[in-house]
């Protein structure tokens, strides 16, 4: 009686345990990167002081995940740092990615007038600072003049390097940033490890 094929030929057994193995560790880093997290490096002065250029993020994927899964659009929580698609992106001239600050969420109005920013909705019709719904400081004073309602499926965003044209964000040419194009909310820099932080 003859021995089975992968006994008579150990070679081949060995090789074929090898592919098998590296095909589990691609798809099982491409379902990591899809549904639980991702990395990305900061590039540009747009989100100083809090980020900087070098700088090695991990993106939660989960929250994304989860609305998908109850058939829900996903919408961060304002003051909350996140990662999207550019959706001005060309190849070879823009970034694909990009990192800011939450300000203004759907139906909100928002309003950049004399370096000042303020918030107004349904629950603060006189209007409130959104900075304070988050532990960082960003630059001010804020340069541009804005004064805009946030559409539907929509969320308004800023760096906080606000001074000057640093930050390429909502005030200006990146304009309002449509949810699906939002990849997650940063949860952790790790990257230097001497400025290791959560977010």
């Amino acid at each position: 009686m003859k021995a089975p094929f992968l006994t008579r030929y150990p070679f081949l057994k060995d090789a074929l345990s090898i592919l098998i193995f590296v095909a589990a560790v691609i798809l099982g880093t491409m379902l990591i990167n899809s549904f639980v997290f991702r990395s990305f490096n900061v590039i540009g002065p747009s989100m100083q002081p809090t980020m900087v250029t070098g700088d090695r993020l991990i993106v939660d994927r989960l929250p994304i995940t989860w609305a998908q899964l109850q058939n829900k659009q996903y919408v961060p929580e304002r003051g909350q740092t996140i990662v999207f698609d550019n959706p001005r992106y060309t190849a070879g001239l823009e970034d694909e990615y990009i990192v800011k600050r939450v300000i203004g969420l759907p139906g909100e109005r928002v309003v950049v007038e004399n370096g000042q920013l303020r918030v107004f909705n349904n629950q603060n019709p006189a209007g409130f600072d959104p900075d304070t719904t988050h532990n960082d400081t960003p630059a001010s004073p804020i340069s541009g003049v804005t004064d805009t309602i946030v559409p539907n499926g929509s969320i308004f965003v800023m760096g906080d390097n606000r001074i000057g044209s640093f930050s390429n964000d909502s005030r200006s040419g990146l304009g309002m940033i449509p949810l699906f194009d939002i990849i997650g909310p940063v949860s952790l820099r790790v990257w230097p490890f001497t400025d290791w932080r959560a977010f």
